[in-house]
């Protein structure tokens, strides 16, 4: 007979269960009389870890107010190489406003947050409201190019015809800013896009600073 074996624990736990002194050090990074950036990061069934788990890493060393989302009907979500994120929220669950939404790629991951109506009114919301939005990989094509996010933009995605031909302007380079909309190419510019995102939301010296603590290229 074989044995039994227990369902491995989530690789990624909502804010809510680490320890204290971790949220104590996250909340410290900025001053206390400036106010938390309130910040979305939505994933689904497929999407790509690496960038999820850099860009809610970064932002939280930030200081930032980050809620990793899911657009499934439960919080646990198995990302596109097997691993299981634990989210805080699902993201039916949630409402504006936020200070920026960031959008992991990964297929498909990123057909599942372009399937989600109202992960789609937050974006159009927070993107309205001259707020930040940043996608990475396959989202920039897969999510935002259809809601009409990238329209009269620069964006760049993952580099596959596939994705590229959905981009009304593409432009080069790993990480491309046009106003308060940022996209990246994939898993390896994670770090660089989460830092672009930190520099919108605060300041160049804020991306800087974390980018020198980090051992980042910056």
């Amino acid at each position: 007979m074989s044995p039994a074996f227990a369902a491995p624990p989530p690789l990624f736990y909502p804010s809510s269960h680490l320890p204290r002194s971790v949220t104590a050090r996250r909340s410290s990074r900025i001053s206390m009389s400036t106010p938390a950036r309130r910040v979305l990061v939505a994933i689904g069934n497929g999407s790509e870890e690496i960038e999820t788990a850099c860009v809610v890493d970064t932002l939280r060393r930030a200081g930032a107010d980050v809620t990793l989302a899911s657009v499934e009907p439960s919080v646990s979500v198995t990302m596109s190489r097997g691993m299981v994120f634990q989210a805080d929220h699902t993201v039916s669950s949630l409402s504006p406003p936020f200070d920026a939404v960031a959008l992991p790629g990964g297929m498909p991951g990123a057909q599942r947050l372009a399937d989600s109506a109202h992960l789609a009114k937050l974006v159009t919301h927070t993107r309205d409201n001259g707020k930040v939005v940043g996608a990475i990989c396959a989202a920039p094509a897969v999510v935002l190019a259809g809601q009409g996010v990238l329209d009269g933009k620069n964006a760049t995605c993952y580099p596959a015809p596939a994705f590229r031909d959905k981009i009304p302007n593409v432009a080069e380079g790993d990480v491309v800013r046009d106003g308060q909309l940022i996209t990246a190419t994939g898993p390896g510019t994670a770090l660089k896009w989460s830092l672009e995102i930190v520099e919108a939301l605060y300041d160049k010296a804020m991306a800087d600073k974390l980018a020198g603590e980090m051992l980042a290229p910056r």
